[in-house]
Formats: structure tokens, C-alpha cells, sequence
């Protein structure tokens, strides 16, 4: 068998090597969802991913007779070191074909680099923030993907146990059938709520009028979050870039914005017709037709993707989070959605994944973090 040698990344078209590795490994599978090659680009290149404020990164390719078996990147986020005082590198955007010489060769690789810059231990697979796909897929191999999340081929496992990783924690996904009514009581629910704490909905009809609580929402989001595993603040560099990615892209009825009395945000949900099966059909690229895929999925759909929820600390535990899902759900049944799907959640983050128990929902998918000492 050949030799496995090894290629670190250093030009933009050896990136889009890199990039483009999991499209052949995945070609023909029902389940993976392509990410789009330019957001790709602009999450891993050093010039135009806001991160690189406080992460430094290298990624490799292995090759095999100079054809890519596999890749992986390596991450050091400072902000994660300062605010858990662990030095852990991470490794992400990981695929591999079935050869454990080749899994091996790629996390030794981020090991030793992570060693050589004082780390102790390693985790993932992690993206740069918790913005980015992370989490080794463990079930639902048989269940379709998303943009959002990452689809992995089920040795992969196997592969990192024999490696010496455990478990540190898990992100679970909800699929939910969408009730055809709200029931009376959970009407009243939400009346009690909202004049006990002198809250009130903002029903935004197009996307300008959400802009402006962008960055509120950012910062709520960041505290929402803060102690969760792994969890880095997003700055503000990063909350313009989102911004200004995601918010030209949504329907308006979609989103549940809860405002208090000092017009801060309580509560929100960033929802979105779901864009999976569409984002097959564009193999990764907007032109000259993917972009008409998706923008049919936008609007001739019976699914929904929950992207983004949280609930500000203060709110938590007061029905607010039961709040922003009963905007949400009937802004569902208005449109005719059947079903959806949860982002990633971690599984022990009980607020969230406990009220799923009031809903038609089952758990369809797990990804799960490792992690091991250096």
C-alpha cells in the first residue's frame, strides 16, 4: 500500500483542496448536506473570519498517491483557555476514508501541534465557536442532515475510541411534529406571562425591522450561553459578520422576538424554512442555479429549521423560553409546516431540552464531543 503523506495548507487554492475533500468522500450519500463552498472559505481563510482575533489555526490534508484520504484542522481558542482555564486544542472539520493509519496520522498531527504551542489536552470536533458545526456524529446516520451540522460516516467512531478519546458531552436533535392548533390554556399561558413581566412580542414584517436588535440579540445570546461546554463570547466583529451573513437571508414570520419594558430582548427565535434538500441540489455552490433551489425552498416548504433560540438569564425558568416557541409555533400552523427540527442542543442543557416533552418530538439525532489528554 502507498505511502500516507501529509500536505499543511498554506494557499487559498490548497483550501479549496481541503474544502472540497468531503464532496468526494459523501458523493451519492442520501444523508450529507454540502456546506456552500463560499461560507467555507470565508469561515477557515485568516483574512476574512473575524475569530482569528483570538484563535490561530492550520489545517492538513493526507494524501495517498497525491489524492486526498483524508483532513483535519487544528484550533487554539485563546478566549476558551481564558475563560475555562483548560488548555485544550481542538480539532474540526475532520473526514477520513476507512484507514486507521490515515485517522491516526491527522489527529497525531493536531496532537503534536497543539503540544508544541503549550497545550495540555485535546477536544472535538469543534469549530471555531459555537456558531460553527461541531459535534462527531454517534446516531441517526439514516436521517437527512443539515447545513448547519455535521454528517459524518459511522467508523469514524470507532476510529477516534481506538485513539483514546471519551466522551465529554453529547448535542442531541428534536424532531418535532407540529401540533395543527394551540390549545386554549397554553394561550392563556402566554397572556400571564407577558403582563406579569410587562413584556411584549415584536411582529416584524420584513427583515429591517429586526436588524436593529441584531446586535441585542448577540449580546443576549452571549449570555444565555455563557456557561455551556465550550462556549466563547462572540465580539462584536463577529456580530456584525453574522448579521450581516444571515439577516438579509430570513422570512420575518419566522422569527420570535420577545422585548421587555426597556426594549431589551428577553427572549428570541431564529427559525427558517429548512434548506437541506435544497442545499443538495446546489452541490455547494450558489451559481449559476443553486441559488434558485434555495429560494424555493424558502417559500414552497412544509419544514422548519430552529436555528438560533435562547432566553435571557434572568427570563429562565419563567416561561419565556415556552413563550418564544408558542410565536413560533403559530406563525408554523399559519404557513401549513409539518414538521421540524431543532439545532444541536446539548444534552445537558435540561431547560432546553426538557420542553420538548410537551411536544409530538423525538430525538433523531446525536453528535458528541471527545475528548483526550496530550
Amino acid at each position: 500500500m502507498s505511502e500516507i503523506t501529509l500536505l499543511k495548507v498554506s494557499t487559498v487554492k490548497e483550501l479549496k483542496r481541503f474544502i472540497d475533500f468531503p464532496f468526494q468522500l459523501y458523493k451519492g450519500n442520501a444523508f450529507w448536506v454540502p456546506p456552500l463552498i463560499f461560507d467555507e472559505l470565508n469561515t477557515l481563510r485568516k483574512d476574512k473570519n473575524p475569530a482569528f482575533e483570538y484563535c490561530e489555526a492550520e489545517y492538513w490534508i493526507a494524501l495517498r498517491d497525491n489524492k486526498p484520504v483524508g483532513r483535519v484542522a487544528g484550533i487554539i481558542n485563546h478566549m476558551e483557555y481564558e475563560r475555562w482555564n483548560e488548555k485544550l486544542v481542538r480539532f474540526g472539520w475532520i473526514d477520513f476514508i476507512d484507514d486507521p493509519h490515515v485517522s491516526e496520522l491527522l489527529i497525531n498531527t493536531v496532537k503534536e501541534w497543539g503540544r508544541s504551542k503549550g497545550m495540555t489536552g485535546i477536544h472535538g470536533p469543534l469549530g471555531f465557536t459555537d456558531m460553527d458545526p461541531e459535534g462527531m456524529l454517534t446516531e441517526g446516520f439514516d436521517q437527512l442532515s443539515s447545513l448547519s451540522a455535521i454528517y459524518n460516516h459511522s467508523y469514524y467512531n470507532d476510529h477516534i475510541l481506538r485513539l483514546g478519546f471519551e466522551k465529554a458531552t453529547d448535542w442531541v436533535q428534536f424532531e418535532i411534529n407540529i401540533p395543527t392548533e394551540i390549545p386554549a390554556k397554553v394561550e392563556r399561558m402566554t397572556r400571564i406571562v407577558l403582563e406579569k413581566y410587562k413584556l411584549r412580542l415584536l411582529k416584524p414584517r420584513k427583515a429591517s425591522e429586526i436588524r436593529p436588535y441584531a446586535t441585542k440579540m448577540f449580546n443576549m445570546y452571549n449570555e444565555a450561553f455563557h456557561d455551556l461546554y465550550g462556549f466563547t463570547a462572540l465580539t462584536q466583529k463577529q456580530m456584525d459578520c453574522y448579521t450581516k451573513q444571515y439577516f438579509g437571508f430570513i422570512r420575518p414570520e419566522f422569527i420570535s422576538l420577545i422585548i421587555d419594558d426597556q426594549d431589551e430582548i428577553a427572549g428570541f427565535g431564529i427559525t427558517m424554512p429548512s434548506m437541506d434538500k435544497a442545499m443538495q441540489k446546489t452541490h455547494g455552490r450558489l451559481f449559476p442555479f443553486g441559488f434558485l433551489h434555495l429560494l424555493k425552498a424558502m417559500y414552497w416548504n412544509d419544514s422548519i429549521h430552529m436555528y438560533l433560540i435562547g432566553v435571557r438569564p434572568d427570563y429562565q425558568g419563567k416561561g419565556v423560553l415556552a413563550l418564544v416557541y408558542h410565536e413560533l409555533n403559530k406563525a408554523y400552523i399559519a404557513a401549513g409546516m409539518k414538521t421540524a427540527r431543532t439545532h444541536p442542543q446539548l444534552e445537558e442543557n435540561f431547560r432546553a431540552v426538557s420542553i420538548w416533552k410537551n411536544y409530538d418530538a423525538r430525538v433523531n439525532i446525536r453528535r458528541r464531543c471527545y475528548t483526550s489528554s496530550l
